[in-house]
């Protein structure tokens, strides 16, 4: 697994049913005590060496109106309280609505395999392509990878940005099938995916259950355990490593 690979996915692990917010809340303060409601404002870090910010807007209801990294920006809108579309830059508005039409094969990336007793996915199945150079040619292959994720016992702090964004219960409406089989559709929410607690590490291993990559996060965390720094530590399976950190602000 290269390091190319890994730290976006490292990243992305840093940002992670009833239908109504106050239910989704209600699960989130049941496995985190009660925490106190906190948003994201900016969150800095680098990859090799490039200085990355990403600045989160808000209105005056401290509804989520945009996202940008300082050259690209995705701006959302809302209907009836509701998220409505998302629009990236020169894109046409995406409808939120179209999420809703049919459940996604989630099955052609992989699934979650088991959960923690606070709703966390602890071990989840990805399905990695590839090319191969064979005969002359490439190749596509695909290879089966599982990811074994564990977790501080402190809130996911992206919880109430991702609320206030509406993606909480658009997650919560979107379905997700988990089945090969045409006429056994094992539908799960997509909400079922984003973690309660914060992801402190990662250990991916291949078919043959060897070890390919794995990724540790060690955090500073504020009087409420929320974190203000983390350090993200990845090995790769030929042993290259590298450490990046990621500093978080809050409104």
């Amino acid at each position: 697994m290269n390091l190319k690979y890994v730290l976006p996915i490292a990243i992305t692990a840093l940002f992670f049913v009833s239908c109504d917010d106050d239910s989704t809340s209600d699960e989130f303060n049941d496995a985190n005590g009660g925490v106190a409601k906190k948003l994201i404002d900016r969150v800095e870090y680098d990859i090799e060496g490039e200085d990355q910010i990403i600045t989160v807007n808000y209105n005056a209801d401290n509804k989520v109106t945009g996202v940008t990294d300082g050259t690209d920006v995705a701006t959302l809108a809302y209907s009836n309280d509701e998220l409505a579309t998302v629009t990236a830059e020169a894109d046409n508005p995406f409808s939120i609505d179209e999420l809703y039409q049919n459940p996604y094969d989630a099955f052609e990336e992989g699934q979650v395999e088991e959960y923690d007793e606070a709703g966390n996915p602890i071990i989840v199945s990805v399905i990695e392509e590839d090319y191969e150079f064979i005969n002359g040619e490439f190749v596509e292959t695909t290879e089966k990878l599982t990811a074994t994720i564990s977790y501080d016992a402190a809130p996911n702090p992206f919880f109430y940005t991702f609320e206030a964004a509406g993606l909480i219960e658009v997650m919560d409406r979107v379905q997700l099938n988990f089945s090969m089989a045409p006429q056994s559709s094992e539908l799960v929410k997509a909400k079922a995916l984003f973690p309660i607690n914060n992801v402190s590490g990662i250990i991916y291993k291949n078919e043959d259950n060897e070890e390919i990559g794995s990724l540790k996060i060690d955090y500073v965390y504020d009087a409420e355990n929320y974190p203000t720094s983390a350090t993200i530590t990845i090995k790769t399976e030929d042993g290259e490593t590298a450490s990046e950190t990621v500093n978080y602000f809050y409104k």
